[in-house]
């Protein structure tokens, strides 16, 4: 009998409709060995589940009060018959633990990074804290509280121009797709741009800008990652925001990344795989870094718990040109997840058995 694999997509985060062009492609191209349940969560948290949901969430009724035609279902009702879930969720309440917290709880297989790597990754200043301990390079930075912006402003912004400079680039901890992120050139600007990333988190990080080619790693598997072909962004504006990805964008991308040393990528993909294990990450994660064109050095600059499966994206674009072609992809991802669950089952069982070690 064909396993069924639940995909949920939508979600409360400002990523929603990103959401549903990615989920679209997950279901258009799984593996015909799997069922597919269509799970939406409206942008207010109503759930709904069952043939067409996608339809019609793609049709514009995000809100659950204008879907006349279908009834909420519960958590229960989701997801019954399902064997394993998809989350096709970027962004808060998708990407950063609570989801996949929910999954822990219910005792739900589910595809990608757990709990802890999925929040740890998610906010910008915790995972860039955990890959400095561990000696992986990132770009220097500085953080503070929405509480201490509004407080001593001032401070901040002189701490700031000493400790960082300019240009630099005043970011949301805790968001994705580049929503509220913007490159500063110049002291005059920097408060406005702290204020822009304030409505979006309560911690905001502020980081040095570097002339650097702009590369990202695709790695998949658990506790045996590995990590694709490199692709590179090749920016046509000032930096790769979110109109840039999926509005208007003028940036192209390069997979693989022309004109790469051959021992720069494999430093590269060593370093990318590193942080995926140091965030303790399993599944698929996109590791972003920055090639420094003047010193040579690489940075790492974030990890993607959730990244982009739409068909411009980058992550399977990756494995495709290392071979391993989209559906394969996902059943792979499929298998790891059913891996993953084992895995915690077994340490689960050792756990509730009253072994020798608890005594």
């Amino acid at each position: 009998m064909a396993k069924t694999v639940g995909v949920i997509f939508g979600g409360k985060s400002g990523e929603h409709e990103v959401s549903l062009v990615s989920s679209e492609s997950v279901i258009r191209e799984m593996p015909e060995q799997y069922d597919v349940k269509e799970i939406g969560i409206s942008v207010d948290g109503v759930w709904f589940c069952g043939e067409g949901t996608l339809a019609r969430f793609k049709a514009g009724r995000l809100e659950s009060e204008r879907f006349d035609e279908m009834e909420p279902c519960t958590f229960e009702e989701a997801f019954d018959g399902c064997d394993i879930v998809f989350p096709v969720l970027h962004g808060p309440f998708g990407e950063d633990g609570t989801i996949q917290g929910l999954f822990e709880m219910a005792g739900i297989p589910y595809v990608g990074c757990g709990v802890l790597a999925s929040s740890a990754c998610m906010d910008k200043l915790t995972c860039k804290s955990v890959l400095d301990s561990a000696g992986i390079p990132v770009v220097p930075y500085i953080g503070f509280t929405r509480a201490e912006w509004e407080g001593d402003p001032d401070r901040i912004l002189k701490r700031a121009d000493t400790d960082i400079g300019f240009p630099c680039f005043v970011k949301p901890s805790n968001m994705g797709s580049s929503v509220g992120i913007t490159k500063v050139k110049e002291l005059g600007d920097l408060r406005e741009a702290i204020d822009l990333a304030a409505q979006f988190d309560t911690r905001i990080l502020v980081e040095k800008g570097v002339n650097a080619r702009e590369i990202e790693c695709a790695v998949l598997g658990n506790g045996d990652a590995e990590a694709a072909e490199l692709g590179e962004i090749i920016v046509g504006g000032e930096f790769y925001d979110f109109n840039d990805k999926y509005i208007d964008g003028k940036s192209t991308t390069e997979v693989p990344a022309n004109d790469m040393d051959p021992a720069k990528r494999i430093e590269i993909q060593t370093m990318c795989v590193n942080a995926f294990r140091e965030m303790d990450c399993s599944g698929l994660s996109r590791v972003d870094a920055f090639l420094d064109r003047d010193s040579g050095e690489i940075y790492l600059n974030e990890i993607n718990t959730l990244p982009g499966f739409t068909s411009i994206s980058m992550y399977p674009e990756m494995w495709a040109a290392s071979g391993v072609a989209y559906p394969e992809l996902i059943g792979r991802l499929i298998q790891l997840g059913f891996e993953r669950f084992e895995d915690r089952s077994r340490n689960q069982s050792k756990f509730e058995s009253g072994t020798d070690w608890f005594k």
